[in-house]
């Protein structure tokens, strides 16, 4: 079955918007390379954008904690100033609090053979305390009361080829890193992001001789545990009640997470970025199928007329140009979906970004793609809503 015969059962007609469309079929093809170009767009910067969002949540996810004890003008992890270790015997001293153990952050540089510059996030953790639950930190957790001993990110992106299965295989790996030499005694997997190429794991005492001009007892965050059975709500009041607002603020764990990925999506510079990407793909597909449909509009205004003037209602003539638009908007989306699906594998691949489709966004580019299209037929039709038959001709 041909697909005008398929779309002629569909319809109940005669489908004149696909006749048209194949009519012409080099413009048939740019207008579908078109919207699957906005299709791509889109589909990537949403992509771009989950990435981020995925990257903040990863370190989150990896703690071994219910609450985080941050600085009252902590935006992320990374900023924030130093929280007094005070605070860690306060709320040790509230009902519902099991443990507490201080988490120190800093960046490193770690220097590669051929001279380029990874960037490493680097956690100081008390190795009697459980900080993380990631499986690679608590099954070496012990080597790290070592000195200068480290637990490397298995997921770190452009690493030395074949140094992460020489670890796993028990060889010892030695670097240096503010004027010190660390020794990396095992791996562990979490992932880098956008700001980061992966993360290091110290113990506090080697993170503070990595970093002199820290005070030990001015760690970056705190992070709290429950009491079994305890409730998260009450202990989260109770700890805001008995903790000054003005130098930390407390937050649940995924509360923590929505904050930051609120914050990196809406106020940093990479995230606006990636926002706007997805408003100009789609202003893209809009201008493109537009232009198509007004041109065919154009070439067929003296049939269009005819109708038009034997009694032809304006939704006969908005059912041929959104039949118009939806093919486009279908037979687009799909090659933009598949080319996305490789640039997504590529990206991840070469980037370590943690990026892949999901069903609700190739569902919602979707149908972003049948309402950019549609929106496009409407004003396509315009001039025949308005226009006298005897103008037409």
């Amino acid at each position: 079955m041909t697909a005008a015969a398929a779309l002629e059962r569909l319809l109940g007609r005669l489908p004149l918007g696909w006749l048209q469309l194949a009519h012409n079929r080099v413009r048939f093809l740019a207008a579908l390379a078109g919207v699957a170009f906005a299709g791509i767009l889109v589909l990537m910067q949403l992509g771009f954008m989950g990435a981020l969002i995925a990257s903040v949540r990863l370190p989150y996810e990896h703690m071994n904690a219910d609450i985080i004890v941050s600085a009252a003008d902590m935006n992320t992890l990374a900023d924030g100033a130093p929280v007094p270790r005070q605070r860690m015997y306060e709320a040790l001293a509230v009902e519902g609090v099991a443990a507490a153990t201080p988490l120190y952050f800093g960046k490193i540089d770690w220097k590669q053979p051929d001279g380029a510059i990874r960037t490493l996030d680097t956690f100081g953790v008390d190795p009697a305390a459980r900080p993380f639950r990631t499986p690679g930190i608590e099954a070496r957790r012990g080597d790290l009361a070592l000195a200068d001993a480290a637990l490397l990110d298995a997921r770190t992106r452009n690493a030395p080829k074949g140094l992460f299965p020489r670890i796993a295989g028990g060889e010892t790996y030695r670097f240096e890193a503010k004027n010190r030499t660390l020794t990396v005694g095992g791996l562990f997997e979490l992932g880098g992001g956008f700001v980061t190429d992966g993360y290091l794991i110290v113990s506090d005492q080697t993170f503070l001789r990595l970093f002199p001009q820290r005070a030990p007892g001015a760690p970056n965050h705190i992070l709290l545990t429950l009491a079994p059975g305890a409730d998260a709500a009450a202990t989260l009041a109770r700890l805001r009640a008995a903790l000054p607002a003005y130098d930390v603020a407390v937050h649940a764990i995924p509360e923590a997470i929505a904050r930051e990925q609120a914050y990196q999506t809406t106020q940093r510079p990479v995230g606006i970025v990636f926002g706007f990407g997805v408003v100009i793909g789609a202003m893209v597909g809009v201008i493109i199928v537009y232009q198509v449909l007004s041109t065919d509009v154009a070439d067929h205004i003296k049939e269009y007329a005819t109708f038009k003037a034997i009694g032809y209602p304006q939704r006969f003539f908005l059912g041929v140009v959104f039949e118009e638009a939806f093919v486009l908007a279908i037979l687009g989306y799909l090659p933009g979906l598949a080319v996305a699906l490789g640039l997504y594998k590529l990206v991840a691949t070469v980037t370590g970004l943690p990026i892949a489709m999901t069903a609700g966004r190739a569902l919602v580019v979707f149908l972003g793609t049948l309402a950019m299209c549609a929106l496009s037929g409407a004003i396509a039709t315009r001039k025949l809503a308005r226009a006298d038959p005897a103008d037409l001709f």
